[in-house]
């Protein structure tokens, strides 16, 4: 079995993102199984609060859920055409202490997505977010897309993905991925 951790980098609880992160998760291949993970929790990186109490248990946990996965999933807004400050802040804490970095993010497979009412999709955030990920180290899977563009149009109020071109547009991106993942599994 195949196992993905997915972050959304919003905290909204009716956020798009995290609505196309469990749409991955019921779309997803049998053989692939996707935990879906916080930054709720995770406090604004502080190098004086690392170094007094070191890494917040919220971050720990995130970092060993990410250790242990076969590949990241990321869903991302986009907040003035760059990365959600929430999901920059995550990215950093779970970095220290950098004799951490190879453990955590080293060499595993990262598929980014992302959703956004407007109608240029999340081209800029993802593309924001390649410098950070290539510094830690993954292994960023682009054989395919997702930029999820006019998002209140094609889920419900209740978060359900009701457009049936994005179902098969989702369900592709992430069998992408697991197919990607079984092919080459993380040594």
């Amino acid at each position: 079995m195949t196992r993905v951790v997915a972050i959304s980098g919003s905290l909204r609880k009716a956020s798009f993102n995290t609505w196309l992160v469990r749409a991955a998760m019921d779309l997803a291949p049998p053989s692939c199984a996707i935990e879906v993970l916080s930054i709720r929790d995770v406090p604004l990186y502080d190098g004086d609060l690392e170094a007094t109490t070191g890494v917040p248990p919220a971050v720990q946990s995130l970092k060993n859920s990410l250790a242990g996965a076969d590949g990241i999933l990321l869903s991302t807004p986009e907040y003035n055409g760059g990365i959600p400050g929430v999901l920059k802040n995550a990215i950093d804490w779970m970095s220290r202490p950098a004799a951490d970095i190879a453990r955590v993010f080293g060499e595993r497979p990262l598929a980014l997505m992302g959703a956004t009412p407007g109608a240029n999709g999340t081209r800029f955030a993802q593309q924001a977010l390649l410098q950070p990920f290539r510094t830690l180290g993954v292994r960023l899977w682009t054989e395919q897309t997702l930029y999820l563009a006019g998002a209140r149009k094609v889920f419900d109020p209740q978060g359900q993905l009701i457009d049936e071109t994005v179902r098969e547009l989702v369900r592709k991106f992430i069998a992408g991925f697991a197919a990607f993942l079984e092919r080459n599994p993380r040594q």
